[in-house]
């Protein structure tokens, strides 16, 4: 992330993208970026899934999601959008079930307990294994720096002028990981029910192989955060102004000072805020959310004005970040609880943002899905 280098300062970054394991091997499902040129009997030639088999029980804690054919990406009138979300594309996305809400700290715990799994944010730091993806020449850190850890967010003493230096509010925290998400010092006895943060990519998928699950799309989870509204810039409409009463965000000068008006400074627990139509919570804010789709700042300009419409799309072929060319990203989506309307406003729907696949942090976790084939198998 060279970009990073410049914000966070060597030793954050270095650590930031360190943890360099191998990793969990994803599912693999069928290439489905099908594409022909008549957009409707492509349509009409594929099967689409709405409506739950009436054979099939929803998983335990997961919802149904309608198959739809819909726009992704920023919607007319959005004009917090920005050009990583356009312009918007056609997509047809079969149904599937997903967690009703975002995984918590005692599902996660539950995994741990029957895996012995160790997440990336607790595991020591190859710097042989670092080098190749930090530039030529960079110096080895202090054995201190390469220590487990990972970042933890810190309120500004004064207010921030430049809201791309990250280093401003993130701070490398030895110690920091899903059991002690704020530092060492911090704890998740008591809250069972708040997502489970500092997951890394890795994690993430380790605990869907133990679960039998997948990650979402980008294409399912903006499908499943629409739930049947597809014209919107939120999940719940266009009404900014009930945003305290529906998301868990940051309200007030960021990173000074938080209102709270939404009740909470950091996270909160899941099903705090009302469900969106299809009974899934915290769609939007609370904690950003994985998906299995790189990251391409250029993927919607690419899939667009073709005139196809992508079924079951599953992102760019290959990830690409101008600023963090180094940096193999997934998109992650939602949002958090430092989204704030004077920066990047994620908690609309189509709002994506790359997250390295090795970093863990304070405001991110996930949700999995299943789709009907793996429950068919």
């Amino acid at each position: 992330m060279k970009n990073s280098i410049k914000v966070l300062g060597l030793s954050i970054l270095i650590v930031m993208l360190a943890n360099c394991k191998s990793e969990t091997k994803e599912k693999k499902r069928p290439e489905t970026n099908t594409v022909k040129e008549n957009i409707t009997s492509e349509v009409e030639e594929h099967a689409i899934l709405v409506n739950k088999p009436d054979e099939l029980i929803a998983p335990e804690g997961m919802v149904w999601v309608s198959g739809a054919t819909f726009k992704q990406g920023a919607v007319a009138g959005d004009k917090m959008a920005m050009g990583h979300e356009k312009p918007a594309i056609d997509v047809l996305v079969d149904g599937f079930f997903m967690d009703a809400t975002e995984v918590t700290n005692k599902q996660f715990s539950e995994f741990v307990d029957a895996t012995s799994y160790v997440t990336i944010a607790e595991r020591g730091i190859d710097w042989e294994e670092l080098k190749k993806q930090v530039p030529p020449g960079t110096p080895k850190p202090h054995d201190s720096i390469l220590q487990p850890g990972s970042l933890t967010f810190k309120k500004s003493k004064s207010p921030v002028t430049n809201l791309y230096d990250f280093s401003q509010w993130w701070n490398w925290t030895i110690g920091a990981n899903w059991q002690h998400p704020n530092g060492p010092k911090s704890t998740i006895k008591g809250k069972d029910n708040y997502p489970v943060v500092q997951i890394a990519y890795e994690d993430a998928l380790a605990y869907c192989e133990w679960a039998n699950r997948r990650l979402p799309t980008e294409a399912e989870w903006e499908l499943a955060s629409r739930a049947g509204s597809y014209g919107s810039v939120y999940n719940w409409g266009n009404d900014v102004s009930v945003l305290s009463e529906m998301a868990n965000t940051w309200e007030g000068d960021f990173p000074v000072s938080n209102s709270k008006n939404d009740g909470f400074e950091l996270r909160a627990p899941v099903k705090s805020y009302p469900a969106n139509a299809y009974g899934l919570y915290d769609m939007a804010g609370n904690v950003w959310e994985w998906t299995s789709d790189w990251y391409n700042t250029n993927y919607y300009k690419e899939m667009n004005g073709q005139n196809t419409v992508l079924i079951n799309p599953m992102g760019a072929n290959s990830p690409f970040t101008p600023n963090n060319p180094l940096a193999k990203e997934k998109v992650i989506k939602g949002g958090s609880f430092l989204c704030s309307d004077s920066y990047c406003a994620s908690y609309r729907v189509s709002a994506r943002m790359g997250s390295s696949m090795d970093s863990s942090l304070e405001h991110t976790g996930f949700r999995t899905v299943v789709s009907i084939d793996m429950l068919t198998k």
